[in-house]
């Protein structure tokens, strides 16, 4: 049932008066909830489905699988939990929880309720407004949420079988040296993936 067909069922119930709080439940309870489709080791659900949004606008699926499709939410939950010190842990859960806090002061709604436009919308804000205090600052703070996550994404991305040979070139063992290719003949302007 969509959401429409919910207020024609309710109104008609109600005898076709219904309360703008009414209305609003109603819509709240018929949108779709966040899932993901991998198990977290170190987030939590509601943590994990941001982190799966941010990645996949991050990189979002082109002619080519995006970060969602490469599973790049789950290896940045397994580097948080195995690699990252403590403190960086620490820092980096605050930051997700006040970039949640942020969408639902700015738009009502947790960032992983969201619709996509809005989601994109607010990822890029958040990453422009950190970028340019990164850059008004010497020497740079440490990373804020936002440029963690988008430094741990293109990191799982471009290391993945998809980022490193759909995405960049790659070739296991550089073959023998050929000089003055075409650059037709030598990746077609694709950088190579290390």
């Amino acid at each position: 049932m969509d959401r429409r067909e919910a207020l024609k069922r309710t109104a008609w119930i109600m005898g076709g008066v219904v309360s703008a709080p009414a209305i609003m439940g109603i819509l709240k309870g018929c949108a779709a909830k966040p899932t993901i489709n991998w198990k977290p080791v170190f987030l939590n659900e509601e943590q994990a489905s941001i982190i799966t949004e941010v990645a996949g606008i991050i990189i979002p699926k082109t002619d080519t699988p995006g970060a969602k499709e490469t599973n790049v939410p789950a290896f940045i939950d397994l580097m948080l939990k195995d690699v990252y010190s403590k403190e960086d842990q620490d820092r980096y859960l605050a930051g997700l929880k006040a970039f949640d806090e942020e969408a639902k002061k700015a738009h009502g709604d947790s960032f992983a309720e969201l619709e996509p436009e809005k989601q994109a919308e607010f990822v890029k804000k958040i990453h422009d407004e950190a970028v340019t205090a990164e850059r008004a600052t010497k020497p740079a703070p440490p990373r804020p949420f936002i440029l963690m996550t988008k430094e741990l994404t293109m990191l799982g991305f471009f290391t993945s079988k998809v980022g490193a040979t759909e995405v960049l070139q790659y070739e296991a063992v550089p073959g023998a040296y050929h000089g003055c290719l075409p650059l037709k003949e030598a990746g077609n302007g694709k950088t190579w993936a290390t």
